[in-house]
Protein backbone atom coordinates (compact mmCIF):
# COMPACT_ATOMS: atom_id res chain seq x y z
CA UNK A 1 0.00 0.00 0.00
CA UNK A 2 3.02 2.29 0.34
CA UNK A 3 2.81 3.90 -3.09
CA UNK A 4 6.00 5.88 -3.64
CA UNK A 5 4.43 7.77 -6.56
CA UNK A 6 1.95 9.31 -4.09
CA UNK A 7 4.06 9.48 -0.93
CA UNK A 8 3.77 13.28 -0.71
CA UNK A 9 0.03 13.35 -1.33
CA UNK A 10 -2.45 13.32 1.50
CA UNK A 11 -5.35 12.17 -0.61
CA UNK A 12 -7.67 9.32 -1.46
CA UNK A 13 -6.34 5.79 -1.12
CA UNK A 14 -8.15 3.25 -3.29
CA UNK A 15 -10.51 1.10 -1.23
CA UNK A 16 -10.87 3.51 1.69
CA UNK A 17 -13.23 6.41 2.44
CA UNK A 18 -11.83 9.97 2.22
CA UNK A 19 -10.93 10.71 5.87
CA UNK A 20 -9.51 7.25 6.52
CA UNK A 21 -7.54 7.65 3.27
CA UNK A 22 -5.99 10.85 4.56
CA UNK A 23 -5.10 9.29 7.88
CA UNK A 24 -3.51 6.34 6.08
CA UNK A 25 -1.64 8.73 3.76
CA UNK A 26 -0.09 10.43 6.78
CA UNK A 27 0.71 7.10 8.43
CA UNK A 28 2.35 5.91 5.21
CA UNK A 29 4.52 9.01 4.94
CA UNK A 30 5.58 8.70 8.59
CA UNK A 31 6.50 5.05 8.03
CA UNK A 32 8.42 5.88 4.88
CA UNK A 33 10.52 8.46 6.74
CA UNK A 34 11.03 6.04 9.64
CA UNK A 35 12.33 3.35 7.29
CA UNK A 36 14.63 5.89 5.63
CA UNK A 37 15.98 6.87 9.07
CA UNK A 38 17.00 3.28 9.85
CA UNK A 39 18.15 2.14 6.43
CA UNK A 40 21.19 -0.15 6.47
CA UNK A 41 21.64 -0.22 10.25
CA UNK A 42 23.47 -3.24 11.66
CA UNK A 43 22.35 -5.28 14.67
CA UNK A 44 25.00 -3.50 16.74
CA UNK A 45 23.65 -0.10 15.66
CA UNK A 46 20.04 -1.16 16.30
CA UNK A 47 21.03 -2.27 19.82
CA UNK A 48 23.17 0.78 20.66
CA UNK A 49 22.25 2.63 23.85
CA UNK A 50 23.23 6.24 24.45
CA UNK A 51 23.21 5.60 28.21
CA UNK A 52 21.77 3.26 30.83
CA UNK A 53 18.34 4.90 30.64
CA UNK A 54 17.86 5.21 26.88
CA UNK A 55 16.02 3.05 24.37
CA UNK A 56 17.71 1.43 21.42
CA UNK A 57 16.65 2.11 17.85
CA UNK A 58 15.48 -1.49 17.59
CA UNK A 59 13.33 -1.12 20.69
CA UNK A 60 11.79 2.05 19.31
CA UNK A 61 10.98 0.34 16.01
CA UNK A 62 9.27 -2.50 17.85
CA UNK A 63 7.51 0.09 20.00
CA UNK A 64 5.91 1.54 16.84
CA UNK A 65 4.53 -1.87 15.92
CA UNK A 66 3.39 -2.55 19.50
CA UNK A 67 1.57 0.77 19.86
CA UNK A 68 -0.16 0.32 16.52
CA UNK A 69 -1.20 -3.22 17.46
CA UNK A 70 -2.49 -2.05 20.86
CA UNK A 71 -4.59 0.65 19.20
CA UNK A 72 -5.96 -1.88 16.72
CA UNK A 73 -7.14 -3.97 19.66
CA UNK A 74 -8.46 -0.98 21.61
CA UNK A 75 -10.30 0.77 18.80
CA UNK A 76 -11.47 -2.08 16.60
CA UNK A 77 -11.91 -4.90 19.12
CA UNK A 78 -12.83 -2.72 22.13
CA UNK A 79 -10.56 -4.52 24.55
CA UNK A 80 -7.13 -4.35 26.12
CA UNK A 81 -4.24 -6.60 25.21
CA UNK A 82 -4.60 -10.02 26.79
CA UNK A 83 -1.89 -11.92 28.65
CA UNK A 84 -0.61 -13.67 25.53
CA UNK A 85 -0.44 -10.41 23.57
CA UNK A 86 1.34 -8.69 26.46
CA UNK A 87 3.94 -11.48 26.48
CA UNK A 88 4.61 -10.60 22.82
CA UNK A 89 4.31 -6.81 22.93
CA UNK A 90 4.73 -5.77 26.59
CA UNK A 91 8.44 -4.97 26.51
CA UNK A 92 7.98 -2.91 23.34
CA UNK A 93 5.03 -1.02 24.78
CA UNK A 94 6.72 -0.26 28.09
CA UNK A 95 10.31 0.14 26.80
CA UNK A 96 12.66 1.23 29.61
CA UNK A 97 14.50 -1.50 31.51
CA UNK A 98 12.24 -4.28 30.21
CA UNK A 99 12.83 -3.15 26.63
CA UNK A 100 16.58 -2.88 27.13
CA UNK A 101 16.68 -6.44 28.50
CA UNK A 102 14.39 -8.14 25.98
CA UNK A 103 14.68 -6.22 22.71
CA UNK A 104 18.10 -6.79 21.24
CA UNK A 105 20.01 -9.00 18.86
CA UNK A 106 17.57 -8.60 15.96
CA UNK A 107 18.51 -7.47 12.48
CA UNK A 108 16.69 -4.70 10.65
CA UNK A 109 14.60 -7.13 8.62
CA UNK A 110 13.10 -8.49 11.87
CA UNK A 111 11.82 -5.04 12.84
CA UNK A 112 10.66 -4.15 9.33
CA UNK A 113 8.75 -7.43 9.11
CA UNK A 114 6.98 -6.70 12.42
CA UNK A 115 6.15 -3.16 11.30
CA UNK A 116 4.80 -4.44 7.99
CA UNK A 117 2.73 -7.23 9.56
CA UNK A 118 1.04 -4.84 11.96
CA UNK A 119 0.51 -2.20 9.27
CA UNK A 120 -1.07 -4.76 6.94
CA UNK A 121 -3.47 -5.64 9.75
CA UNK A 122 -4.29 -1.93 10.13
CA UNK A 123 -5.04 -1.69 6.41
CA UNK A 124 -7.40 -4.66 6.69
CA UNK A 125 -9.12 -3.28 9.78
CA UNK A 126 -9.60 0.18 8.29
CA UNK A 127 -11.42 -1.45 5.36
CA UNK A 128 -14.11 -2.57 7.82
CA UNK A 129 -15.16 0.94 8.91
CA UNK A 130 -16.30 4.21 7.35
CA UNK A 131 -15.37 7.81 8.05
CA UNK A 132 -18.07 8.11 10.74
CA UNK A 133 -16.14 5.57 12.79
CA UNK A 134 -13.33 8.14 13.16
CA UNK A 135 -15.74 10.44 15.01
CA UNK A 136 -16.89 7.82 17.52
CA UNK A 137 -15.96 8.85 21.03
CA UNK A 138 -15.09 6.92 24.14
CA UNK A 139 -13.39 7.55 27.44
CA UNK A 140 -9.65 7.86 27.03
CA UNK A 141 -6.81 9.45 28.98
CA UNK A 142 -7.60 11.23 32.25
CA UNK A 143 -11.31 10.31 32.02
CA UNK A 144 -11.74 12.54 28.98
CA UNK A 145 -13.47 11.73 25.73
CA UNK A 146 -11.45 11.04 22.61
CA UNK A 147 -12.52 9.98 19.17
CA UNK A 148 -10.94 7.29 17.05
CA UNK A 149 -9.40 9.96 14.85
CA UNK A 150 -7.45 11.32 17.81
CA UNK A 151 -6.44 7.84 18.93
CA UNK A 152 -5.01 7.02 15.51
CA UNK A 153 -3.44 10.46 15.29
CA UNK A 154 -1.64 9.48 18.50
CA UNK A 155 -0.31 6.32 16.82
CA UNK A 156 1.05 8.56 14.07
CA UNK A 157 2.49 11.23 16.36
CA UNK A 158 4.08 8.63 18.64
CA UNK A 159 6.03 7.28 15.68
CA UNK A 160 7.03 10.77 14.55
CA UNK A 161 8.15 11.73 18.05
CA UNK A 162 10.24 8.61 18.56
CA UNK A 163 11.64 8.83 15.04
CA UNK A 164 13.26 12.05 16.19
CA UNK A 165 14.94 10.03 18.93
CA UNK A 166 16.06 7.49 16.35
CA UNK A 167 17.67 10.20 14.24
CA UNK A 168 19.45 11.62 17.26
CA UNK A 169 20.74 8.19 18.34
CA UNK A 170 21.85 7.43 14.78
CA UNK A 171 23.91 10.64 14.70
CA UNK A 172 25.58 9.64 17.95
CA UNK A 173 26.41 6.08 16.83
CA UNK A 174 29.78 6.98 15.40
CA UNK A 175 30.69 10.05 17.42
Amino acid sequence: MLNMNNIYLISDVPGYPPQISRLLSMMNYARYTTLEAVKNLSVHELDFLLDAESNSIGALLLHFAAVEYAYQVETFEKRELNEEEMSIWGAAIHLGEEGREKIKGNDLSYYVTKLNEVRERSYDLFKTVNDDWLDQQEEFWHNKQANHYFMWFHVLEDEINHRGQIRMVRKRLHS
